[in-house]
């Protein structure tokens, strides 16, 4: 992988995350922009990415023991990013009441709205697909570890499963289905699916621009004590956590470059959402995403330099 294409997309990235910004000065995130934003983000660009990748990926069996490679994975570095954050916020922030908080940010990445999209624009097709299994790899580990760790009683309720039958999940379903069965799409349905995928990456970052812009200052005075423990684990132990572990697997190129790409991605956007369900900090949440997101644009290419010096 180049580095001039990892530094173009994240100047990219930079750019359209100061266009959001730039738009939430005169359009603020209310809960009605907010509620738009990702429903067109989640419910149509994201799906077509997916869509997108399988109609352009040749599916045979080794793709598919690939895909099941990439969910496995997944769910293997999502619990050692909460463990890992458990254990720092243990000998940190020992007599805290936020460390299942800071377990879940140090664990789950926002694979979904960044990962995806910058996986495509790195890696083509072929790198997307392998994006959005890891990114369902990362919805399992949220509603079934993540709530587990939120709720006051620690027990697992087969209800809050639903959460993950939503539309992204099914694209995937659906799309591998068609694929296993080689059923091609019409032409039109493909060029749809291309035209509609190119809206993920512009609106997740206009997105979290203008989230930038909700911030207030006591509130980050406030969290700072507390954020530093999950950013330091997500964009940095976890991803040459990772490097390492990975390093000793003879895999597919794009295979490896991807999983390892999802694990430098910043905080999960849901986390602030999620925390609010389950009466947790909502605030540090969102903090933690948006100090993440803006953090990452520089600790990703490192840790991309970093994944060179091992994965050749």
């Amino acid at each position: 992988m180049e580095f001039t294409v990892v530094f173009q997309s994240i100047i990219i990235i930079t750019l359209m995350i100061m266009i959001g910004a730039l738009l939430g000065k005169t359009t603020p995130l209310n809960d009605d922009t907010r509620r738009a934003f990702i429903q067109v983000i989640v419910n149509i660009a994201m799906p077509c990415i997916i869509l997108s990748s399988i109609f352009h990926v040749e599916m045979d069996d080794q793709m598919f023991k690939m895909i099941a490679i990439v969910f496995g994975l997944s769910i293997i570095i999502n619990l050692i990013g909460i463990g890992t954050g458990f254990l720092f916020a243990w000998l940190f922030h020992r007599d805290s009441n936020k460390i299942r908080e800071i377990a879940i940010l140090s664990g789950l990445g926002n694979t979904g709205f960044i990962g995806i999209p910058l996986c495509a624009a790195l890696l083509g097709p072929e790198g997307a697909l392998f994006a959005a299994i890891f990114d369902a790899g990362v919805d399992v580990t949220i509603w079934t570890v993540g709530v587990i760790l939120l709720q006051k009683n620690r027990k697992f309720a087969w209800q809050t499963l639903k959460s993950m039958v939503n539309i992204p999940t099914a694209a995937i379903f659906v799309g591998l289905i068609t694929a296993y069965f080689q059923l091609k799409p019409p032409g039109l349905l493909i060029d749809l699916t291309d035209r509609l995928a190119a809206l993920a990456a512009p609106l997740a970052m206009f997105y979290i621009g203008m989230m930038i812009m909700t911030l207030k200052r006591g509130q980050v005075r406030r969290s700072v004590n507390h954020i530093w423990v999950p950013i330091s684990v997500k964009l940095i132990i976890l991803p040459i956590a990772s490097i390492f572990m990975i390093h000793f697997f003879s895999l597919n190129t794009v295979l490896v470059q991807t999983v390892l790409i999802q694990s430098m991605m910043p905080t999960i956007t849901l986390a602030s959402i999620l925390f609010a369900k389950y009466s947790a900090d909502e605030q540090m949440g969102a903090l933690t995403t948006i100090f993440s997101t803006l953090l990452a644009l520089v600790t990703i290419p490192l840790m991309v330099y970093v994944m060179s010096l091992f994965i050749h």
